[in-house]
């Protein structure tokens, strides 16, 4: 092949000329991807991908994460944030505690609010809509970014709604998109052991469906590294293209590292870098339809983050702050990283930092509201997680 491209496996072969032709991959070329060691060619080719579609930019946000309550009626394995209503640690924000976590992220400069939490029993879907409307009212240039696709069937089972109906509500009090959480892996045998209690993935991905037919965007993920086959990897992968191509309402794929620490499958190995790195080019690869891939710093490590700019991944998310479901499974990272922190990470990357909102317009910083003195938002030292205030 005329290019710098070397195989070491030959079972590459097709799939990179597949690739270099701009051909779609199917189930088959997947599955070899995953089952190769040959992870600097698979690495070369969705960096190729990445870097058609673009260039040497890597995108971060300034956000905010407000997790309204950790209380939960599912109680799934896979999970280390849930808790019953009376467990020692269990929380639930008041409205005015929620907005006054949004006073600080706006302070910080935030374009975004990042909101999931638990399935509380005793909330109404009243308190969900109140505290959108109170953040849109406070904060009206935040993009509030709110509710799993598992929240929204939770909120229309509670109402006694139609998923239609309880997303046009959501829109109306002011969410402008969803997050992609909950999607773990859509294979009901890995449901069925990691997240019984949870909708189906054909229901997830109806819930996403219905959400891109209201105007609605969303972000997609996938839970890897548990009980699931790597066939299982794939086919996840593959129904979420299936649908990208009938909505094109998915803005960017976020592969999720999972963490054992603290859960009911704390006996599974925490998944390696290599396997890391080698599903963020996979998932590039296959995901043709999508244009954006994270690389979660907060689940992968900033260290780790910055080699998958290299294997795909053209985004790092954002500042974050008080990130409290992968920190309760044992994430040791940060749970904030300064914009400045964001920059000098993607820099020493070799790559060109441009600060985007949540559907990838770039941010000026000149139209919005000036951040409040003293805010770190240009530090560039890193803040242990130990010294945030939670």
């Amino acid at each position: 092949m005329s290019s710098p491209l070397q195989i070491s496996d030959a079972r590459l072969e097709p799939i990179a000329k597949k690739v270099l032709a701009r051909e779609r991959l199917g189930a088959e070329d997947g599955l070899t991807l995953f089952q190769s060691h040959d992870l600097l060619a698979i690495g070369w080719l969705a960096n190729y991908v990445r870097e058609q579609r673009h260039g040497n930019i890597c995108y971060f946000n300034v956000n905010r994460h407000i997790n309204p309550t950790n209380v939960c009626v599912a109680h799934c394995k896979l999970c280390a944030f849930g808790r019953s209503p009376n467990d020692p640690g269990a929380y639930t924000f008041s409205l005015e505690e929620a907005f006054a976590r949004g006073a600080e992220g706006v302070a910080e400069g935030a374009t975004e609010f990042h909101i999931v939490g638990g399935l509380h029993p005793d909330l109404s879907f009243d308190y969900y809509l109140d505290l959108i409307r109170g953040l849109k009212q406070r904060f009206p240039h935040v993009h509030l970014k709110a509710f799993t696709m598992v929240e929204v069937h939770y909120y229309a089972r509670i109402t006694k709604s139609s998923i239609r109906d309880t997303l046009v509500k959501m829109k109306e009090a002011g969410v402008d998109s969803l997050p992609g959480g909950g999607a773990e892996i859509f294979h009901p045998r890995v449901r069925k052991l990691i997240c019984d209690h949870k909708v189906s993935g054909q229901m997830w991905l109806q819930i996403a469906r219905t959400a891109h037919e209201l105007g609605l965007h969303s972000n997609a993920t996938m839970l890897f590294g548990h009980v699931e086959t790597l066939e299982e990897r794939v086919d996840h992968l593959l129904l979420l293209r299936e649908t990208q191509d009938k909505t094109h309402g998915f803005v960017a794929f976020i592969p999720l590292e999972f963490h054992p620490a603290n859960t009911a499958l704390s006996h599974i190995p925490k998944p390696t870098g290599i396997d890391a790195l080698k599903t963020i080019a996979v998932s590039r690869l296959l995901l043709d339809n999508f244009d954006h891939i994270k690389a979660y710093w907060i689940m992968l490590t900033p260290r780790i983050a910055q080699i998958a700019l290299g294997f795909g991944a053209n985004d790092l998310d954002g500042t974050v702050v008080e990130e409290k479901i992968y920190h309760d499974a044992g994430a040791t990272t940060p749970e904030h990283l300064t914009r400045g922190e964001l920059e000098v990470l993607i820099r020493a990357a070799g790559r060109v930092p441009v600060e985007r909102d949540t559907l990838y317009n770039r941010v000026d910083r000149s139209k919005l509201p000036p951040i409040a003195p003293g805010r770190p938002t240009g530090s560039t030292e890193f803040i242990p997680a130990s010294s945030l205030t939670l």
